[in-house]
């Protein structure tokens, strides 16, 4: 089992002292930092929904600033909110990522929830879905055509060019998030693999089940190879969580420091969870 660390660049991580807990989870053995993202929130929200107050640094950035403090660790976005981003610019991001990083880097994408987020963005979220799958394509044609051209619904291009393309060939693994069955549909169709966040055992098999249910209704290219999983499950990480995890096919358990504590507690959570100790 892959034990990483999940939302390292929100609340009170979103700071440049998190370079030294990414150099000290790679020293402790752990195989992965993911991002989240909201690009804006309410700025009044009502009742528990999370205020755009609550920092967020972007995805881009700190996974360059981070491939500086670490040399083999993955550094893996969970999950981008596709149909927010220009799929042009985002590729040119991300494949600046994964030359800076020398090839490290993980994509998790997702279409979102947030429906005053979506708005604002110029997202609505009634095309969540085709622009997701409209902007995948353009960004795979992006970093695997000798001389990239792609017409979809959303987005259409040709003559043009974009270097440097990604290290990692034919493009960085694909990872989504999202409990639909368009996203589960979307998973089969194009990533290398699943993120759930703040999930459960029970869950995380229907989940698999709706995989499962997917792969009958969509033709998974080969090369693609197994769904590998990843969670950041609600129960606290131990042993006998491993080992239920594991039993039921899942790759990857995240942990997740709580975003409100303080560095020097973060620092206690991610020794205490090291995979040398799980």
């Amino acid at each position: 089992m892959k034990i990483g660390l999940a939302g390292i660049n929100v609340g009170t991580f979103a700071v440049p002292e998190f370079g030294r807990l990414a150099t000290l989870a790679e020293e402790l053995g752990y195989d992965s930092l993911w991002t989240a993202e909201h690009i804006v929130l309410h700025d009044l929200p009502p009742g528990n929904v999370r205020p755009g107050t609550m920092p967020f640094l972007d995805s881009s950035a700190v996974l360059g600033y981070l491939a500086a403090h670490t040399r083999t660790l993955k550094l893996a976005t969970g999950v981008l909110l596709l149909p927010q981003h220009h799929p042009l610019l985002l590729a040119k991001q991300l494949a600046s990522v994964d030359v800076l990083s020398g090839g490290r880097l993980i994509v998790g994408i997702g279409v979102g929830g947030v429906e005053q987020e979506a708005v604002a963005m110029g997202a609505p979220m009634q095309e969540r879905g085709s622009r997701a799958d409209d902007y995948l394509r353009a960004m795979i044609a992006m970093w695997t055509m000798e001389h990239p051209s792609y017409s979809g619904r959303h987005i259409s291009f040709d003559g043009i060019n974009a270097y440097p393309r990604p290290v990692q060939k034919p493009y960085p693994p694909f990872v989504v998030g999202g409990r639909a069955p368009g996203a589960l549909r979307r998973t089969v169709r194009f990533a290398a693999g699943w993120y759930g966040y703040a999930m459960t055992l029970d869950q995380t098999r229907g989940i698999l089940a709706g995989l499962d249910a997917a792969r009958k209704a969509v033709q998974r290219p080969a090369e693609l190879g197994d769904i590998e999983i990843t969670i950041a499950p609600a129960e606290p990480i131990t042993p006998e969580t491993i080992a239920a995890y594991e039993a039921i096919g899942v790759s990857r358990l995240l942990v997740r420091p709580d975003r409100d504590h303080s560095l020097d507690e973060a620092e206690a959570t991610i020794r205490a969870y090291a995979p040398a100790r799980a």
